[in-house]
């Protein structure tokens, strides 16, 4: 799964493909690199980021499906939304998945046909990482999990992924815990790792290099290694920036 954020504000790539030519660009460029889902997203969920308007939000995603979808007609598209609106608005575009960060979008899912990916987040992006605790992170995350994946059922959806929401609202032990024992979320659904670039890569980065911060485009050796030890732990899905890099690796893996 490709990331492909039409936002100025990212915490990798805000800013770099605003505007439907050069969303559609990247996303070529990923497909070519190997990605079999483009991921459009319009709203920023990075810690501390601050919520955009429904209207703001359309107008940043509903374009660039559309484009998508007329070029790649067979393509697989997720929007990542937290909006009901929204996600109806990109299922009609084109979008196949839903990828909702807040598990609770799944009428929207079964009302449109569509995919949907159900993550875990302790709290809204502008406060979810002010002091998360928890007194067993993989128990606590697999059993909200398993809470959205009884309702969607219970609702008729028939592709359901979980994804256990890796930093959001998790210390970097938290993380680390989450990846390590990802086949416990294997066992609930299909599974999604999405650590691409997060900043528990950079402060791994940091402490085996030495230094205080390592920016969010210096994160590929750690971000293709998570890649491939959650497709090693059964994900289906691996949601990553650096698409070439992640097949080549993942590739090696499976054969």
């Amino acid at each position: 799964m490709g990331v492909l954020n039409v936002t100025p504000d990212s915490f990798s790539d805000g800013g770099q493909w605003e505007g439907v030519d050069a969303a559609l660009a990247q996303a070529g460029r990923m497909i070519a690199d190997g990605a079999e889902v483009v991921d459009v997203g319009g709203e920023s969920t990075r810690p501390g980021a601050d919520p955009v308007d429904e209207a703001t939000e359309h107008r940043r995603v509903v374009p660039v499906i559309e484009g998508i979808r007329d070029r790649w007609p067979d393509l697989e598209i997720s929007v990542d939304t937290m909006k009901p609106a929204v996600a109806r608005a990109a299922v009609a575009a084109g979008a196949t998945i839903i990828n909702d960060v807040t598990a609770s979008l799944e009428a929207v899912a079964a009302e449109t046909g569509a995919g949907w990916i159900a993550m875990h987040a302790g709290g809204p992006p502008k406060t979810m990482q002010i002091d998360p605790r928890y007194d067993d992170v993989v128990a606590e995350v697999a059993g909200y999990l398993e809470n959205a994946v009884e309702r969607a059922r219970g609702l008729g959806i028939e592709r359901i992924w979980v994804d256990p929401g890796v930093g959001f609202g998790k210390t970097i032990s938290h993380n680390l815990e989450l990846v390590a024992n990802f086949d416990r979320f294997v066992q609930i659904a299909p599974a999604v790792l999405a650590v691409s670039r997060k900043k528990s890569i950079g402060d791994l980065h940091a402490l085996s290099d030495g230094v205080d911060a390592v920016d969010a485009d210096d994160r590929l050796e750690g971000s293709v290694t998570m890649a491939t030890w959650g497709v090693h732990m059964g994900a289906d899905l691996v949601r990553v920036h650096d698409v070439r890099a992640t097949v080549h690796a993942v590739r090696m893996v499976a054969s």
